[in-house]
Order: structure tokens, then C-alpha cells, then sequence
């Protein structure tokens, strides 16, 4: 059974920067896809971002384009998203999410197969 953790997040002002990780226990992470998602208080959940299981291929929803990267590093299980240029709007709880990689390329948004806690990430002066 894969489990997904994330941590790194807090309270950040405006203008600032986090990186959130997604650690992975009990399933190796390299035959997954793995996307963000967040869900702002009131609002629907809605993908962020998301990056195939090699790495090699990353999309972003047109939100936090140019702001936010994705990345992994599968020797360590692990799937990170830097978080640049915050604004209040972003404030939200995170989740990663796996997908097994039954197609080549990641759907940002796509509903995945495992999901982590969640963690709390608050833009606020």
C-alpha cells in the first residue's frame, strides 16, 4: 500500500517562497505519477501541477505557471514542489497524489489512486 506524507508547509507573506515534499512509503514511487492539488477554504479542489514517474515531464495549471516547479527525486522517494512568488490566493491546503503510469504522460488534475494529508499552506502579510 503506497503512502503519500507532506510536509514544509506554514505561514508565509506575500512575495515569499516554500517547498513542500511528498514522501512516499511502502510502494517504490518510480512507476507513479504524481500531481498537487490544493483546496482553498470554500472553493473546489483543483490540480496544480503534476510530473511523470521519470521526471522528465512536468505541466502546470496557468495559476502558478512561471511560479511554482515540480520535481522528484525517486532515489528518495520523493516529489517536491517549490512554491516561488506567493500570493495570498495560494493560501490552501496541498496534497500530492500518485497515479500509476498507465499512460505516458501526467493530467494535472487527473483523480489519482492514493492521497496524501495534506498540508497547510497560508499567504498572508
Amino acid at each position: 500500500q503506497l503512502q503519500l506524507v507532506e510536509s514544509g508547509g506554514g505561514l508565509v507573506q506575500p512575495g515569499g517562497s516554500l517547498r513542500l515534499s511528498c514522501a512516499a512509503s511502502g510502494v517504490t514511487l518510480d512507476r507513479y505519477h504524481i500531481g498537487w492539488f490544493r483546496q482553498a477554504p470554500g472553493k473546489e479542489r483543483e490540480g496544480v501541477s503534476c510530473i511523470t514517474s521519470s521526471g522528465h515531464n512536468a505541466n502546470y495549471a496557468d495559476s502558478v505557471k512561471g511560479r511554482f516547479t515540480v520535481s522528484r527525486d525517486n532515489a528518495k522517494n520523493t516529489v517536491y514542489l517549490q512554491m516561488n512568488s506567493l500570493k495570498p490566493e495560494d493560501t490552501a491546503i496541498y496534497y500530492c497524489a500518485a497515479t500509476f503510469r498507465h499512460r505516458a504522460m501526467c493530467v494535472i488534475g487527473s483523480p489519482p489512486e492514493y492521497w496524501g494529508q495534506g498540508t497547510q499552506v497560508t499567504v498572508s502579510s
